[in-house]
């Protein structure tokens, strides 16, 4: 069983990040429609922000998944966020009930891999096995 712990800590920290590596790309392939949502959610600069934030959690997603500069990764991740979660997701400005709960479930989505951010970050410190070390 302990020949497979180094595998597993690699499977599960890229499923883990996986989602912020796609929804960096993300940030990029769907550029207007991003920029856009976020313009609608009151974000100055959406056009710029966008990209920004997408490179942010792409180069932050491979951080983790390498587990190089791991801390950092994690903890930057926790960073993109706790905002976004505040900014982007604010379900009680919603008056439309299906809207609501929609940014309801994104909002606390968001709050929930913050914490795992912020657990991972914690861990950071501890050898990880396959880790690309700095």
């Amino acid at each position: 069983m302990d020949a497979l712990y180094p595998w597993m800590h690699l499977v599960g920290r890229t499923l883990f990040a996986i989602i912020f590596a796609g929804s960096g790309i993300s940030h990029f392939t769907q550029r207007a429609g991003m920029a856009q949502y976020a313009a609608a959610r009151g974000l100055p600069a959406a056009g710029v922000m966008v990209p920004l934030s997408g490179a942010w959690i792409l180069v932050d997603a491979l951080f983790v998944i390498l587990g190089w500069h791991r801390f950092i990764g994690a903890g930057m991740l926790a960073l993109f966020l706790f905002p976004t979660a505040f900014l982007m997701h604010g379900f009680w400005r919603e008056t439309d009930p299906q809207a609501r709960m929609m940014e309801q479930t994104h909002f606390f989505k968001d709050l929930a891999m913050a914490r795992a951010t912020l657990v991972t970050a914690y861990y950071a410190g501890a050898p990880w096995p396959t880790a690309v070390q700095p």
